[in-house]
């Protein structure tokens, strides 16, 4: 079929994709441990990673990040222990933005040519390419040295004796020094920065603990947060130009798009700025990390973002339902609050922020996943993302070193995962090294986000919530099923979904008024297609008796009639 428009992103971890070292140990080093590279996506990978119905991949960890990992025979300043979470190091601490994480690459000289040999690689093989843009903060010890002769470093020209000037890049803490006063220096002198400057999790302390983001610094956007948050947006801020010139660095390399990491923690002013520059001189997109609903539509609608993280609606919402702490019927209320923005949100139950469904912290099964996975690809239009892993069964309970064993794939520690391996198989791809339960998840996943991609009364058509007409049905039980309709032209999908550990047979109630909003006829022949099995019969739908289907357990079915 037709592949339409609906973006399926496939977020990976180049750091631990490729990695087949089984040998791991806690808090290894990179020499003990191993460490993916870009040329692990070979041209079989990426085709691998296609037939999961992938649109786009987005490669997490691209750009240079702090690590304890020692570079300075390649002219790469070291980073002191202290300030580097982890011995691989977070890459959300950016030390370079002009660079690439030298880890990733076979030639540590050539790791620029590395990456755009990849992005060319992933566009051979029909994908496109995000990268992550890290706007709100940077690694302690930042200084770019590969940046162009005519760029000024970030604080480069900053007036250290101001806690903050509309021209500074970073805010300070004037005539004090950081105190970091947890955990092993690992060094032979101690970590020194004098002025201390804000941590970058709005962290206005010298002393910032343990669980603030203390490796980083806040990026100064022109808000005065120490005087009731008074925006200096006239002149331009000097930050909001060098980040336009980083953002069209990378747009330059060919990439599509762009993660706005904590996206909300900069200024809406900014990307009203900054994005449609961006666009003008290429096709990319952007998609904000951004948690607080009350600014969705802010964030959409002035902010100029493609897509913003479904995550306190849909994504909580769906996950106490897998762990049967909701019921289903609760699922409704997510698409009621974004009516008018659905289209625009990204939909996941996995990323490396969040727990492994398959965890002990989570459902401890990989199959609600299904369940949960059929409602996020299949009830609206908008993008759809799983986490590489996810479609293995990825347990995430490995105890790593810096991350401890929480139920997420370590972002901190050199390490790879045993189910990637089993899937990887050599470089063969074939799944030899899976389970029969694993291979058959695979599969599973593959044929929903394919469906999803290539059906049009999924990617154009409209939505029909039928919850409404079957909370008292006493054959639905709605703590544990959910049920819509989906219409484009003369397709209507019926979509029942199970989260029950059980097969359920339901009978599904679909009122007068369905067929006159949706303009389908009542009791109307139509061919019946199941689009997860393929199979093909006669059938109808109609308001005067309900319509049974049999549900497997973790699972749904995806019923096509064709008038």
């Amino acid at each position: 079929m037709k592949q339409t428009n609906k973006m399926i992103i496939y977020q990976v971890f180049p750091r631990w994709f490729g990695n087949m070292n089984s040998s791991l140990v806690k808090n290894g080093s990179k020499a003990e441990n191993g460490v993916g590279k870009f040329s692990d996506f070979t041209p079989v990978a990426l085709s691998k990673i296609k037939e999961l119905g992938t649109t786009h991949i987005w490669f997490t960890g691209v750009i240079e990040h702090a690590t304890n990992t020692d570079y300075t025979a390649y002219r790469i300043r070291k980073d002191h222990a202290a300030v580097v979470k982890g011995n691989a190091g977070s890459p959300y601490a950016i030390k370079d933005y002009y660079d690439i994480d030298p880890d990733l690459a076979d030639q540590v000289p050539d790791r620029m040519e590395e990456f755009e040999s990849l992005v060319r690689r992933t566009h051979e093989a029909g994908l496109k390419v995000i990268i992550d843009f890290v706007p709100n903060h940077v690694a302690r010890q930042y200084c770019s040295d590969t940046k162009m002769a005519y760029v000024e470093d970030l604080g480069q020209k900053d007036n250290t004796s101001k806690a903050f000037d509309p021209h500074n890049n970073f805010y300070y803490i004037p005539g004090q020094t950081l105190c970091l006063q947890f955990g092993a220096q690992q060094e032979d002198f101690e970590y020194s920065e004098f002025p201390a400057k804000v941590t970058g999790n709005d962290c206005f302390s010298t002393c910032p603990g343990q669980n603030d983001w203390y490796e980083t610094v806040k990026l100064n956007y022109g808000v005065d947060y120490l005087n009731g948050r008074t925006p200096h947006f006239d002149p331009i801020p000097n930050t909001w130009l060098k980040m336009l010139d980083i953002l069209l660095f990378w747009a330059g390399k060919g990439v599509d798009g762009f993660r706005c990491d904590m996206a909300e923690m900069v200024p809406v002013e900014f990307w009203h700025w900054v994005i449609p520059k961006v666009k003008q001189a290429s096709d990319v997109c952007f998609i904000a990390e951004v948690y607080n609903p009350a600014e969705y539509r802010n964030y959409i609608w002035n902010g100029h973002f493609d897509y913003l993280y479904d995550k306190v609606g849909l994504y909580d919402t769906v996950r106490a339902v897998m762990c049967n702490q909701a019921p289903a019927s609760h699922i409704s209320g997510c698409w009621q609050s974004l009516e008018g923005i659905q289209h625009n949100m990204l939909n996941f139950l996995e990323n490396h922020d969040e727990q492994r469904i398959a965890s002990d912290f989570f459902a401890a099964d990989p199959r609600p996943g299904v369940a949960g996975m059929i409602v996020s690809a299949t009830m609206n239009t908008n993008p759809v993302m799983i986490y590489c892993g996810q479609e293995l069964g990825e347990p995430g309970m490995d105890e790593e070193g810096f991350s401890g064993r929480d139920g997420r794939t370590t972002i901190f520690d050199y390490w790879s995962l045993a189910t990637l391996r089993g899937w990887t198989n050599g470089g063969t791809f074939d799944g030899g090294g899976l389970t029969a339960e694993q291979r058959q998840l695979r599969e599973t996943y593959a044929k929903l986000l394919n469906v999803s991609g290539s059906e049009r009364v999924i990617t154009e058509g409209v939505f029909y919530d039928l919850m409404y007409a079957n909370r008292d049905n006493p054959y639905f039980n709605s703590h544990r099923q959910f049920v819509f309709l989906r219409k484009y032209e003369n397709e209507v999908l019926l979509v029942v979904v199970n989260f029950d550990k059980a097969e359920q047979t339901v009978r599904v109630r679909i009122p007068d008024e369905v067929f006159g909003a949706l303009g389908f006829e009542d009791n109307k022949a139509a061919v019946l297609t199941d689009l997860m099995t393929g199979e093909h019969c006669i059938s109808t739908l109609t308001a005067a008796w309900p319509y049974q289907v049999t549900i497997p357990a973790y699972s749904g079915r995806l019923l096509k009639f064709a008038y």
